[in-house]
């Protein structure tokens, strides 16, 4: 069997164990039934099964009932997140329940907005905050509610000896990087475009170009300035949350949208440090313990397969990087699933989880693609993430 066809039969195995262990009461687009529905859609597109879309159906189903009940707002923990999923199931499914259910969410959430803060909470960043409010908004087909997440950084931008950057917690620390920090925010106001948010974006990856200590060639930036919580927060990470992998995308929207060749060229000096980073071994305790897509090698591989079809980059890294997921599964008659480790606890070995940032979800949809990309197929997905821009080929 190809490398291709391993990765699909063991994507399927990972749905087998997903559908039944989804746990219902997360809702959530990180790590719960929204992430799962999104895998649910990538399966159905790709095995052109049915049994994968009457499943989402019925996840949907478990969300729109439970809008009412969550608290939360933000793209990744809450309402937003919702709302992607229920938009994506009415779109790909044809599902007018969902979309009315969608819409409800999304009304939720501007109605929760603070007019005196300008936010939802006390985050202002893409996991919790405006950036991934505005970008969920945005995917999900609200533009009014997009430009009123995104307008109060334009304010709240405080100038620094690089550019900007922005307070996105209540302690002093000031985060680089997509998953909390300033590039979440420079990723959702150029995705917003108009020339306003477009130049304080510029200015916000202009701060964080400027603090790379990797030289000329390559391009790796701390997680935090003062390091936020060094006692647990490795200080360079390498994944999509915290570090270069993430970093790419960023400068590959605004190589999109600019037509600028200097952010591709940043995109080029991420992937130079990536690919000497030494992952996906396991060099050290902690260093590459995920195998997810939030921080993991599903991620790098969604970057693989990214510069795979945009650049014509050979897939070798891509194939090191399922031979690794394939060689972590654990496989038996439940199906597929990846256990996560953390090094500082005993057991190290962290339960399977279902959901997009660290279990099932997330592989899932990279293990299908790559699958399809490998034998000359469609190398698009579904259902476009929101903070992910697509892959344009040849660019």
């Amino acid at each position: 069997m190809s490398r291709g066809g391993e990765a699909e039969a063991l994507a399927a195995g990972a749905l087998d164990w997903m559908m039944v262990s989804a746990d219902s009461v997360d809702r959530s687009l990180y790590s719960g039934g929204a992430g799962v529905v999104l895998a649910l859609l990538e399966a159905q597109h790709h095995f052109r099964d049915d049994r994968y879309g009457d499943a989402a159906l019925r996840a949907a189903t478990v969300l729109t009932d439970a809008i009412d009940d969550e608290a939360d707002a933000s793209l990744y923990f809450g309402l937003t997140g919702v709302a992607v999923a229920l938009r994506a199931v009415h779109r790909r499914l044809g599902d007018e329940g969902a979309g009315r259910a969608a819409d409800r969410a999304l009304g939720l959430v501007r109605a929760r907005f603070d007019k005196d803060s300008g936010r939802w909470g006390e985050m202002f960043e893409l996991l919790f905050g405006n950036a991934g409010i505005a970008l969920g908004a945005l995917h999900a087909g609200d533009r009014d509610l997009t430009v009123l997440a995104a307008t109060p950084y334009l304010d709240a931008a405080d100038p620094t000896p690089g550019g900007v950057n922005w307070a996105v917690r209540p302690s002093p620390a000031r985060s680089h990087h997509i998953a909390h920090g300033t590039l979440g925010i420079v990723y959702a106001l150029a995705a917003v475009g108009g020339d306003d948010f477009l130049a304080v974006a510029r200015a916000g990856a202009a701060d964080v170009v400027s603090r790379n200590e990797a030289g000329p060639d390559g391009f790796l930036v701390p997680h935090s300035d003062p390091p936020h919580r060094p006692e647990l927060i490795e200080r360079y990470s390498y994944g999509w949350c915290n570090g270069p992998t993430g970093d790419a995308h960023v400068f590959r929207l605004l190589r999109s949208v600019t037509g600028d060749p200097s952010w591709a060229a940043l995109g080029d000096r991420c992937w130079h440090t990536v690919t000497r980073s030494g992952l996906p071994q396991r060099l050290r305790p902690g260093f590459w313990d995920n195998n997810g897509r939030c921080c993991g090698t599903a991620g790098v591989l969604a970057l693989a397969c990214d510069r795979h079809v945009e650049q014509a980059e050979p897939l070798d890294l891509a194939g090191v990087l399922v031979d690794d997921l394939i060689s972590r599964a654990t496989v038996d008659a439940d199906g597929a699933r990846w256990s996560n480790y953390e090094h500082g606890e005993t057991p190290s070995a962290l339960e399977p989880q279902a959901g997009w940032a660290m279990g099932n979800a997330g592989i899932i949809r990279e293990l299908l693609r790559y699958a399809r990309i490998e034998t000359g197929g469609d190398p698009t997905y579904a259902v476009p993430w929101p903070d992910h821009p697509p892959a344009e080929q040849g660019r």
